[in-house]
C-alpha cells in the first residue's frame, strides 16, 4: 500500500498525532507536486494494489483524493481513505462513492469530548459513518467497506458509560460486522500532561465491545496477539483466522490456499471483509 496525504486539517484534536502535517504553514516548500494519474502509475509500476488517503484527513483535499481515487481504479488499484469523517451530508456521497473502503475515526462518544477536544460535532461524524456503511456504493455497486478507530485516552473518552454508548450504537446502526479497533493513546501536541493508555483499558474496551455483540474487535498501538487476532464469529466455533502481532501477520487461515477464501475453514461461516 502506498500511503500519502497533503497538508491541513478540518478538525481541531488537541492530541493529534500528526500535528505537524495538519499544521503545517509551510507546505508549499516542503511539498512534492503529483498529479492524480502519475500517482496512478507510480503505484501500478511497483506493483502495489491500493492506496491510502491518510496523515491529515483527505476531506479537506477532497476533488483531489476523488480524481486520485478514479485514476487508481482505472488501472485496478484500491482506494482507501483514513478520515475522521467530519464532513457536510452534501459532500459525503461523492467522496464515499469514489473509495473502496475507509478507515474512519470515532474518536468518543459524547458531545462534550468532540466539542471541546477535537472541535467539531459528534452527529455530524455519526452521520458520515452511517451514510458510509449503509448508503455508500463503490462504482461497481458493492458496499464500501468500513472500520472504525477510536483512540482511547485515560480520563475523556475510555469510561465504561462511553464505551458501552459507543458500542451499543455500532451494533444498532452498523451491524456487528463493522470492525472496531480500539488504539492507545501517546501524549502528543497539546496533550502532553496525560499519561499513555494502559494495556489493561485496551483489554477492557475490548471485552466491553464484545459482550455487546460486535464481531470484530482488536486493540491497537500495541503487542497484543490475541487483541489483534480475527477469530470466528460463530459462538460455536471461535477458531483463529488472522492472527497478528501489532502490524505483523502470523498466521493466516482465510486465504484460498487455507482453505478459507473468506470463510472459516474449520465451521464455513462466512467472514466479513474482502479477501
Amino acid at each position: 500500500m502506498l500511503s500519502f496525504g497533503t497538508a491541513g486539517c478540518n478538525s481541531g484534536c488537541r492530541f493529534c498525532q500528526n500535528f505537524d502535517i495538519a499544521k503545517a504553514r509551510i507546505i508549499d516548500k516542503l511539498s512534492v507536486g503529483a498529479s492524480p494519474e502519475k500517482i496512478a502509475q507510480v503505484v501500478a509500476s511497483r506493483g502495489i494494489d491500493s492506496v491510502a488517503f491518510t496523515y491529515n484527513d483527505p476531506i479537506v483535499f477532497a476533488e483531489y483524493a476523488i480524481d486520485t481515487a478514479q485514476a487508481c481504479r482505472a488501472l485496478g488499484i484500491h482506494p482507501i481513505a483514513v478520515t475522521a469523517g467530519y464532513m457536510s451530508a452534501e459532500a459525503r456521497p461523492d467522496f464515499y462513492a469514489a473509495m473502496d473502503a475507509a478507515n474512519i475515526d470515532l474518536k468518543g462518544f459524547t458531545e462534550d469530548f468532540y466539542w471541546k477536544v477535537t472541535g467539531t460535532h459528534l452527529a455530524d461524524v455519526l452521520a458520515t459513518i452511517d451514510h458510509a456503511v449503509n448508503e455508500a456504493r463503490t462504482p461497481e455497486g458493492e458496499h464500501v467497506w468500513v472500520e472504525l478507530t477510536t483512540l482511547l485516552i485515560p480520563g475523556l473518552n475510555d469510561d465504561d458509560a462511553q464505551l458501552h454508548a459507543e458500542c451499543t450504537w455500532i451494533g444498532k446502526h452498523l451491524g456487528p460486522d463493522v470492525p472496531l479497533h480500539f488504539s492507545a493513546f501517546h501524549p502528543s501536541y497539546r496533550i502532553m500532561d496525560v499519561p499513555p493508555t494502559p494495556h489493561e483499558t485496551l483489554t477492557r474496551a475490548r471485552a466491553i465491545a464484545l459482550a455487546e455483540g460486535l464481531h470484530y474487535v482488536y486493540a491497537g498501538n500495541v503487542h497484543d496477539r490475541e487483541g489483534d487476532t480475527t477469530y470466528c464469529p460463530n459462538p460455536q466455533c471461535h477458531a483463529k483466522l488472522i492472527e497478528r502481532d501489532w502490524y505483523r501477520i502470523i498466521a493466516d487461515r482465510l486465504s484460498a490456499s487455507s482453505g478459507g477464501n473468506g470463510h472459516c475453514p474449520q465451521c464455513g461461516t462466512a467472514i466479513a471483509g474482502r479477501w
